[in-house]
């Protein structure tokens, strides 16, 4: 079952398109991440599936309700964590998780003291004094608190320090484990590999990939370096799949996609001095997913 699915979803601003029309689905269980440049159309997203924004075009369904017509019901069973957290300032952190929770009917107390806990937060200090780290900290445990069945974060690790990144890492995967689902956006691309089962990729309102990360590093670039016995790397054939060679110093350098098998098999034919094999590299395959976006300037929407 998908906890969230959207179709030929849409969103204008005036002349400009920031949704033009798409399809996604969230499995449940599953933390899902969402990635794009800024003016993406990620937050506007986000923003119609907790019934913030209303689409132009197309339906969402969030835990098999319409996103439009069901959004009060469904903000009940969601943690929703905004891009731009913003919290009332007067208060203290206690005081805002307490009125958090009394709206929600209750009974959080012992979930938002262990959050409280794990995340290292002073509850007692008024919120205009805390830090922007903090009010992140904050506002993720204010979503985490009723232990909601989705969980909607946009730039969930936004001014997080190392360790509190990874106390919410933590978190995420434990709520997975017990089958309840994660829909988080980053421009951190460490994180969603490290985290997500899956990935959408957003660029100028269409989604130009869905897929698991497991067949994104399938075909993912690996970079090779190898140096042949007495240095003979001139006139070397390379195998099909091998690209952008470099040799320096009579070591080359050269890219590989594909299958790690025929690489393995063209290099036990060589006279090797020494190679070394990287990771498949997500990086390259984002970038071009990234390169020529005309949507990252300041007035698109995000």
């Amino acid at each position: 079952m998908y906890v969230i699915e959207t179709r030929r979803l849409a969103k204008r601003y005036g002349t400009i398109h920031a949704l033009g029309g798409i399809d996604l689905c969230v499995p449940r269980g599953s933390i899902f991440g969402f990635l794009g440049p800024n003016g993406a159309g990620k937050t506007t997203t986000m923003r119609i599936l907790v019934g913030l924004l209303r689409p132009t075009a197309g339906r969402a369904d969030v835990l098999g309700l319409d996103a439009v017509r069901r959004s009060t019901e469904i903000r009940r069973r969601i943690g929703y964590l905004p891009g731009d957290v913003r919290l009332y300032e007067w208060m203290t952190g206690r005081q805002l998780l307490s009125f958090c929770d009394a709206a929600r009917g209750g009974g959080a107390g012992n979930e938002i003291h262990r959050l409280r806990e794990r995340f290292d937060l002073n509850l007692d200090r008024r919120i205009r004094d805390y830090s922007r780290g903090m009010k992140q900290k904050l506002g993720l445990i204010a979503a985490l608190a009723h232990r909601p069945e989705l969980l909607v974060l946009d730039e969930p690790t936004t001014a997080l320090d190392p360790l509190v990144q990874q106390t919410l890492y933590d978190e995420l995967r434990a709520a997975a484990a017990e089958g309840r689902t994660v829909l988080f956006s980053s421009h951190t691309l460490s994180e969603v590999e490290l985290l997500c089962d899956r990935v959408a990729i957003i660029r100028s309102g269409l989604l130009i990939e869905d897929d698991t990360i497991e067949r994104l590093r399938g075909r993912a670039v690996r970079h090779v370096t190898l140096r042949l016995r007495g240095g003979a790397a001139a006139g070397l054939r390379l195998p099909d799949g091998a690209a952008t060679t470099a040799l320096h110093d009579g070591e080359i350098s050269m890219s590989w996609k594909g299958e790690i098998g025929p690489l393995i098999g063209w290099l036990a034919g060589l006279d090797l001095a020494d190679v070394a094999i990287g990771p498949p590299d997500l990086e390259d395959l984002f970038a071009a997913y990234y390169r020529n976006d005309q949507d990252d300037s300041p007035e698109a929407p995000r």
